[in-house]
């Protein structure tokens, strides 16, 4: 076993043994999943995308520029031998093929999540500059991506160090993997430093990526030796060429033009927000604080309190030392029995959900009741037939305001969370909103809680549903950020 038995091998172990060629891709590549997945952690993706993502991209990017390579390096001779293909370990991966399969297959990932693909790789492609840029020290290590020839004299003063890695079979040459490294992390340092500061539109982080790397990729293939061909053209300067075009057109608008843009989807709070249950789930408890002996407890800003958050965190509260499910049967047993005399629809909520339906947008509830009490309040009032799906207290562990309702429904339906609405009347709801990166609508039915609500500091706030339709009229992207 030995670290560094030669200039090409990192570590060596019988006949094993792992190139520096491949511990600088791996590098970084582990760099730029590091530095994705904190933005994507920011925006409130689940963790698994951007591990699904990373492991999928990883392999088919590898993929991608092996086969982008011997395409245009010498298809005769891989054709003759094949399993020359997979040797990878020789050298000669094409940064650009690896890059154009990883975004084919992004896309196709995005388009089944129900995810924004553009807002995914504005969160990614900019740290692949890092990762090339010290992939190219890679090619420093195989002595590749050279440019035309110099004199010694050349790499005296910063460049001495690597001086010798450039004299190849008897002759000094450019070190264009070196520029190319240091223009990469330029860029890099251009785009998330500086222009995502002035980002007017999803999208305008790739097209910087492919404006500024085509640029150099032009440059840098100019003077290779060691350039892959298209007859007379060097394939990376046409594949520079259509970066580059393709990176203006995106970053001007032209593109926008000819993609539609998603429709939000519409999630709902139940009690409070669709339906008018405050009379009912006050009478509930009062019933429960009087036959506990707990009457004088139930003061008005207990009332007010009481609505909105899950039965279990109020009963451990006031009630801890009864037990809670027997607590739990006798809410509901209660509740059931005065429902319909006590609760009705909010205003406008059935003409609301109606239009919404009719416009095409899916609708959702996410509930702290369970959801087969969800579903028969609201076949009480004929509401569910608006309703695409629901998730109640039992279908997670926990409740709001820890985002996993919202994104279970979001989940099993690959429902978009990049353009997503949450109505809710309670704190509980704007922070559950919140903490799955959705634009939220605080509903103000009690001008008595509307000093509270306005804390949790919504997107937007109505005291009327029908007012959601103007909402989504609205020419902006429908997350808590609006980015």
């Amino acid at each position: 076993m030995a670290f560094f038995p030669s200039r090409k091998i990192f570590f060596e172990i019988g006949s094993l043994h792992i190139t520096w060629y491949a511990v600088l891709i791996i590098t970084g590549a582990l760099i730029a999943y590091f530095l994705s997945s904190r933005n994507l952690k920011k925006l409130k993706y689940p963790p698994f995308y951007i591990d699904d993502i990373f492991v999928n991209v990883l392999w088919t990017g590898i993929v991608g520029a092996r086969l982008w390579f011997c395409v245009f390096y010498d298809l005769g001779y891989y054709l003759a031998s094949p399993l020359e293909i997979i040797a990878v370990w020789d050298g000669g991966l094409a940064i650009q093929g690896g890059f154009i399969a990883a975004v084919v297959y992004s896309y196709f990932y995005c388009k089944r999540k129900g995810l924004d693909f553009l807002r995914i790789a504005d969160q990614i492609v900019p740290n692949v500059l890092l990762a090339q840029a010290i992939g190219r020290w890679g090619n420093f290590v195989n002595q590749e991506c050279y440019g035309f020839e110099v004199t010694p004299s050349y790499y005296d003063g910063i460049l001495s160090f690597i001086k010798d890695g450039m004299h190849i079979n008897g002759t000094y040459y450019e070190p264009m993997f070196l520029y190319e490294s240091v223009l990469c992390v330029i860029g890099f340092v251009l785009i998330v430093f500086v222009l995502k500061r002035f980002q007017n539109k999803r999208g305008d982080l790739v097209w910087a990526y492919l404006m500024w790397y085509g640029m150099v990729r032009f440059f840098i293939e100019g003077h290779r030796l060691d350039a892959l061909m298209i007859g007379p053209l060097r394939m990376a300067q046409v594949t520079s060429i259509i970066y580059l075009l393709v990176g203006l057109l995106g970053f001007f608008g032209v593109i926008d033009k000819f993609i539609k843009k998603s429709k939000p989807t519409i999630i709902f709070d139940l009690d409070g927000t669709l339906l008018d249950t405050q009379t009912g789930i006050i009478e509930t408890y009062r019933y429960l604080f009087t036959k506990y002996d707990r009457r004088e407890l139930f003061t008005k800003e207990v009332e007010l309190e009481v609505l909105g958050p899950a039965l279990q965190d109020m009963f451990k509260k006031y009630f801890s030392d009864i037990d809670q499910d027997k607590l739990l049967q006798e809410y509901r047993n209660y509740n059931k029995q005065i429902f319909k005399e006590r609760n009705k629809p909010m205003n406008h909520a059935e003409s609301t959900l109606k239009a919404l339906k009719d416009e095409g947008y899916h609708i959702g509830i996410v509930s702290t009741k369970y959801k087969e009490t969800v579903l028969s309040n609201l076949e009480t009032f004929e509401l569910d037939k608006y309703v695409d799906d629901i998730v109640g207290c039992g279908d997670v562990e926990k409740q709001k305001p820890d985002p996993e309702g919202l994104n279970k429904i979001l989940i099993q339906n690959c429902w978009t969370r990049d353009q997503l609405i949450y109505v809710g009347d309670s704190v509980t709801d704007i922070e559950a909103g919140k903490n799955v990166g959705a634009y939220t609508i605080g509903f103000i039915f009690n001008p008595e809680r509307m000093e509270m609500l306005k804390e949790a500091k919504a997107n937007a706030y109505i005291d009327d549903l029908s007012k959601i339709l103007d909402i989504v009229k609205e020419n902006h992207n429908f997350t808590s950020d609006l980015s």
